[in-house]
């Protein structure tokens, strides 16, 4: 079985980093759920797909959806705590060769 893009410990990680869902006085469809948003965003960022190709099939909504998720977390400064809490879960686990380091 193929590994997934997204194992749970990585997914335990990065949940509480994501913000709340925006208020939605007005209804419309339910936004997709953050996992299947994120899983998305790896396979179009891992695969070189375009967005718009996004394959249904991985119940991940469509290419604009996972997109639209990347910006709002982006803006939402998402990435930076992600990037800090993966080097410091490398650093405990003395996974990081400090020697090698460029600043």
């Amino acid at each position: 079985m193929a590994r997934p893009l997204l194992p749970d410990d990585l997914w335990d990680a990065i949940t509480p980093l994501l913000p709340p869902p925006r208020p939605r006085p007005k209804g419309g469809r339910r936004p997709i759920e953050n996992r299947a948003a994120l899983t998305g965003i790896l396979f179009v960022l891992r695969s070189g797909l375009p967005w718009e190709m996004l394959p249904a099939e991985m119940g991940c909504g469509c290419g604009m959806s996972c997109w639209r998720r990347l910006r709002d977390w982006q803006e939402a400064g998402v990435w930076a705590r992600l990037h800090q809490v993966l080097l410091e879960r490398l650093h405990a686990a003395g996974e990081i060769d400090w020697s090698r380091a460029s600043l």
